[in-house]
């Protein structure tokens, strides 16, 4: 039972029952489940083609601490450290275990033990450490190096490249020794007690990093500088409500976990290796998709970090780029064009699904991969990422695998996909997925608008099978059936043709709108993936019906498992765990749901609506063009506050920024510091000196 009143900090005097809930510790390099003996370490692959997964590292700081007289367990999770707390109190002394990875510093991971003798107590208190560690990994081949400067060494490689003539990556631990047992003396009162772990893809870094722990801990600067790291983190980020303790304390957890995923909003090593649907502490050999990465990482959990981070938004594009020749090579195996990104991704960029057929047809991958670097222009006008950063030679590899792949059909007169799986996996080898269709016709005009800015030649073919690429929609229901063929009623996997409103943004009527979310809504698998509902949520608050809204984005509690606040996939504890996918999408309904918010060409766009439940929200940190903005949401009015961003992305010069209300065209300008409050209604921020008009409602 949980008797903590900050709901940043998760408490429990009992770990849950099923361990796969215990929580996750990760910091964008380093993935561990407490206790767990194996952790992953991000980029780290072991297998080819189909059977490449995370490769298995065995954890030196899988201990638990244990004592022979009765104690009184609690357990903690303070997000707002990254701290997980094991704390054992008896009648002589209280046993404190603190676990984390380095927020800062991402190749060190720490374990500290405190030992404080309770009042009365004169004789020598000795505890017990208990480790499941072995040396061993069954795929990593280690050995033993020399000692470094008192810690302990192994190194090994994984046994198979991810591809033919690839190469086997290198990992490097060095930790210090654990003993058995620690003892408090009779005349100490309390006494603390420091274990560094370090993982390194060689001995050189690896060595820099242990010095780096060490330096750390004799200056006394280990935790603390962890702890800036995550107060750093919070500060350029923060969701909360007022009327839903189970809600705040849903989303806290959500945004924890998906920037566990993340690297250091420091780090500049361009290492980083992408987001997979159950993280850094998930993925192993047949588990939780194999730790590869899928469109989850730019539709489902990109949005909800880009919204606030630029630095770490860019990071998932970079990952993309770094796969470019693998998608040059997965286009050109299917017999395309340009660049085809995989379905599922390791370090290669090559396709690593086990089945086939998902690699073959399950395109949309291309558009949910344009679409995150088209949401980072907007947010950002940083143009650094697409001239120097290669982004635009995904952009323009995209379309041109797009003019390729797609069929002209005299009959309708339009270009056709053919043969493909849509977002909702209990079809395949259809035709016109209207999802993948819609994404490729964006990801095309992106391609001509891009290459306009950078003065890039345009080929024709770009904008003649985007006018002209088939869009199915059935005039007599007036809804977009989910690909041609598709019979109205039969059951559907998970949001798909819904996401044609959001995040895709398709013009379309309200009345549409409403048939869409009417027809799929009833026939969605209610056991399917847990970030479906979000978007039926977001759905209905373009429509302003706040409660259907609620009531289905509070299905998505039940994918929340335990103390720890940790999603499983499916609403019954199945599938994957600590699911960033849904906790993703859950994160969207709130930010792109309940604000409205929607990143257009040349402004942020709001349509603010809270439902009955909840009476305030407060999202601060919202970063727009060099800017950080503080926005407040209630009823009746919205207030603004607009802080200067500390330095600016790529070479982008800040403009004044104003507020635009639609129905009245009422101008306010944001000053940075002085709150701007206005009634709530839609509008748009967007510069001073703009002109043009976005309004997605």
């Amino acid at each position: 039972m949980s008797l903590n009143l900050d709901p940043y900090i998760f408490t429990t005097d009992m770990l849950p029952s099923d361990l796969r809930f215990l929580p996750p510790l990760a910091n964008g390099l380093l993935g561990w489940k407490v206790y767990n003996n194996i952790m992953h370490v991000g980029g780290i692959y072991n297998g080819e083609g189909g059977r490449c997964h995370r490769a298995d590292v065995p954890c030196p700081s899988a201990v638990k601490v244990e004592m022979e007289e009765p104690v009184q367990h609690a357990y903690s999770l303070n997000t707002r450290t990254g701290i997980f707390t094991h704390t054992q109190s008896s009648a002589s002394v209280t046993a404190s275990q603190f676990l984390y990875c380095h927020r800062r510093h991402s190749n060190l991971m720490v374990m500290e033990i405190l030992l404080v003798r309770q009042v009365g107590s004169t004789e020598p208190i000795t505890v017990n450490l208990v480790s499941s560690f072995t040396p061993q990994s069954k795929d990593i081949t280690f050995e033993s190096g020399p000692d470094y400067k008192g810690g302990s060494h192994i190194q090994g490689r994984t046994t198979t490249a991810e591809f033919p003539g690839g190469s086997c990556p290198t990992v490097h631990l060095i930790w210090t020794p654990i003993p058995s047992t620690l003892t408090l003396q009779p005349e100490q009162v309390q006494a603390r007690w420091g274990f560094i772990l370090v993982v390194a893809g060689n001995l050189d870094s690896a060595e820099a990093s242990f010095d780096e722990g060490l330096s750390l801990m004799i200056t006394g600067n280990l935790r603390p500088s962890h702890e800036k790291a995550w107060v750093e983190l919070w500060l350029q980020s923060k969701v909360e409500v007022v009327g839903s303790e189970r809600l705040s304390k849903a989303l806290i957890g959500c945004m924890f976990y998906l920037l566990s995923a993340f690297p250091s909003i420091h780090d500049t090593s361009s290492t980083f290796g992408g987001v997979s649907p159950g993280g850094l502490s998930n993925g192993g050999e047949d588990q939780s998709y194999w730790g590869h990465v899928f469109w989850d990482q730019d539709i489902w959990v990109y949005p909800g970090i880009a919204l606030f981070y630029p630095k770490l938004a860019r990071a998932v594009l970079e990952y993309r780029v770094r796969t470019i020749d693998g998608a040059k090579d997965n286009a050109q195996k299917q017999g395309y064009k340009g660049l085809k990104f995989p379905w599922e991704s390791a370090v290669s960029g090559r396709e690593v699904c086990p089945k086939d057929i998902y690699g073959q047809q399950e395109i949309h991958i291309n558009g949910d991969v344009t679409l995150a670097f088209q949401r980072y222009l907007y947010l950002t006008e940083d143009l650094s990422v697409f001239r120097e950063g290669q982004g635009s030679e995904v952009i323009y590899g995209v379309a041109d695998y797009w003019v390729s792949r797609a069929t002209w059909n005299p009959d309708d007169q339009k270009y056709h996909l053919l043969g493909v799986m849509p977002p909702d996996e209990y079809y395949t080898n259809v035709n016109n997925s209207v999802y993948t269709n819609t994404a490729a016709k964006f990801g095309l005009q992106f391609a001509v608008e891009l290459a306009d800015l950078l003065q890039h030649p345009v080929p024709k073919e770009w904008q003649e099978v985007a006018k002209h690429i088939k869009i199915p929609f059935d005039e007599e229901s007036q809804y977009h059936p989910e690909f041609d063929g598709y019979i109205k009623g039969h059951p559907v996997k998970q949001a798909d043709t819904v996401l044609l409103g959001y995040p895709l943004g398709l013009p379309m009527s309200p009345e549409v709108r409403r048939n869409d979310l009417e027809t799929y809504e009833p026939v969605t698998d209610p056991g399917g993936p847990a970030m479906t509902w979000g978007m039926f949520a977001i759905g209905w608050l373009e429509l302003a019906e706040a409660e259907k809204a609620q009531q289905l984005l509070e299905k998505c509690f039940n994918n929340i498992q335990g103390p720890f606040q940790v999603w499983s996939e499916s609403s019954d504890g199945s599938g994957v765990v600590n699911f960033l996918t849904g906790m993703g999408g859950f994160l969207q309904a709130v930010l792109f749901g309940y604000t409205g918010f929607r990143i257009e060409k040349e402004c942020l766009a709001f349509s603010p609506l809270l439902p009955n439940n909840i009476s305030e929200l407060c999202v601060r940190g919202v970063s727009y063009l060099g800017f950080q903005m503080d926005w407040l949401l209630r009823k009746e009015e919205v207030c603004v506050i607009l802080r200067q961003q500390e330095g600016s992305v790529g070479n982008y010069k800040p403009d004044s920024l104003q507020v635009v209300l639609k129905a009245s065209g009422t101008k306010i300008p944001l000053i940075p510091g002085q709150p701007a409050t206005f009634p709530r209604e839609p509008g748009c921020v967007c510069k001073v000196a703009s002109t043009s008009s976005c309004w997605p409602f």
